[in-house]
């Protein structure tokens, strides 16, 4: 895999080469590592490529944990206690998923990355929401976010997003005053 795009969210590119070049040489090399010829493992079954071989976001997930986890990289998760106290009208406490959690998929120093080979609603989270809410419980101060060019998004499932997609929709949302700096990654199989 290579990295074929980076986009710097809120200075991400700086402040990741200022405080973390060791970690992003770290980052780098997992993801030259990281060979997708054995993640094309996923059949089709959606009405517009029936029967196409299409790249397993479970198979890439788990060669980037294995990767990570041998370089000693964390992955940190914070149990959910949801509030109940905002019920109205009636509406009681109902039994609140036991169990639940938030997870960043890896840490280390408090650089926080995410790989998301999902739908574009996760990429959007990650960056707007998950990596604001670690860092506030103190686990990160930057993030990195991994996510597939459109090349690559077009050989998984629909409604994968991509890099370019994403890039342009943080370019025209903006900064905010609660956005951490984010070095998104483009990579390419």
């Amino acid at each position: 895999m290579v990295v074929a795009g980076r986009y710097s969210f809120n200075k991400g590119l700086e402040t990741v080469k200022e405080k973390y070049g060791h970690l992003l040489e770290d980052i780098d090399e997992i993801i030259a590592q990281i060979d997708t010829s054995g993640c094309k493992t996923k059949m089709s079954k959606e009405k517009t490529m029936p029967g196409r071989m299409l790249y397993s976001p479970r198979k890439l997930n788990a060669a980037f944990h294995s990767l990570f986890s041998e370089k000693g990289w964390s992955s940190p998760r914070v149990k959910c206690e949801y509030p109940t106290e905002f019920y109205t009208g009636g509406y009681g406490p109902k039994p609140l998923g036991k169990g639940a959690f938030r997870q960043m998929d890896f840490v280390k120093d408090k650089l926080g990355v995410e790989i998301q080979f999902g739908k574009y609603a996760f990429m959007v989270y990650n960056v707007c929401a998950k990596m604001t809410i670690f860092h506030r419980l103190g686990f990160i101060d930057t993030g990195v976010e991994v996510v597939p060019i459109k090349n690559f998004a077009d050989e998984m499932s629909t409604g994968v997003s991509y890099f370019e997609q994403f890039v342009w929709d943080l370019e025209k949302r903006g900064i905010s005053n609660i956005d951490i700096p984010v070095l998104i990654l483009g990579v390419d199989k």
